[in-house]
């Protein structure tokens, strides 16, 4: 083992901004790719702290070598999203990667209602995955169900929302800041809250902002991890 690998093993931590359509298991092969291509490390651990949906962008927590073992306390973090949320219609996943499924009224949603909707949404709450989601239900991802067309009962979980308010307000386009603990689907907020104000709502974007103490303006481009390695290889 030469003494890059050796370093490399010895473990790594940083978090990228996930590129739209990228999932996060896209990253950590890319992270792959370049360590084994660059610096020929054939075999080496590498795990990102946290699932990113395809659509969503923003803070990704990768871990390296022997790093991996902090993932899951990383993970436990507290998050923090910007969230775009349309009003007026629903889709089977519950944000732009499946089409519109129903239509609904929304004109009667004014910025008082949602402020007062979203009171409901802070604190411990009950929650329930969307269906297109990587939720495990007896050893199966609940997207692969839904990819079949079969119905299945995915069980609800108790999540906490720390903040939830309003940034912009310009029908039907609302956008929310979230911050909120481990295991909180947005999609899933986007979906209840078009329910409770008697509408439809789904995400059209969502950016993580913050994972943990990882924010957004200090993670690294998908095009930087090169020179980031160039750089880690040279202390």
């Amino acid at each position: 083992m030469n003494n890059i690998e050796e370093k490399f093993k010895e473990g790594l931590i940083f978090s990228i901004d996930k590129p739209y359509r990228w999932t996060s298991s896209d990253v950590i092969r890319k992270v792959r790719s370049i360590l084994r291509y660059q610096y020929k490390i054939k075999k080496i651990k590498a795990g990102h702290a946290g699932t990113l949906d395809p659509l969503a962008t923003g803070v990704l927590v990768v871990c390296i070598g022997r790093a991996t073992k902090q993932a899951e306390e990383i993970q436990a973090g507290e998050k923090e999203y910007i969230a775009s949320l349309r009003f007026g219609a629903t889709t089977p996943c519950c944000d732009l990667e499946k089409p519109v499924d129903a239509v609904f009224p929304y004109e009667h949603i004014t910025r008082e209602t949602l402020e007062i909707a979203l009171k409901k949404f802070t604190g411990m709450i009950e929650q329930i995955p969307p269906l297109f989601s990587a939720k495990m239900i007896n050893g199966t991802r609940a997207y692969e169900f839904a990819r079949k067309g079969e119905n299945v009962e995915i069980k609800s979980s108790m999540v906490y929302i720390k903040e939830i308010e309003i940034v912009e307000f310009d029908l039907p386009d609302v956008v929310l800041r979230i911050v909120c603990s481990k295991g909180t689907y947005i999609r899933s907020i986007a979906r209840d809250l078009g329910f409770e104000l008697q509408s439809g709502a789904h995400l059209t974007n969502l950016c993580r902002t913050r994972s943990g103490d990882f924010l957004l303006n200090q993670s690294l481009k998908i095009d930087d991890l090169e020179n980031f390695f160039k750089n880690f290889e040279t202390k």
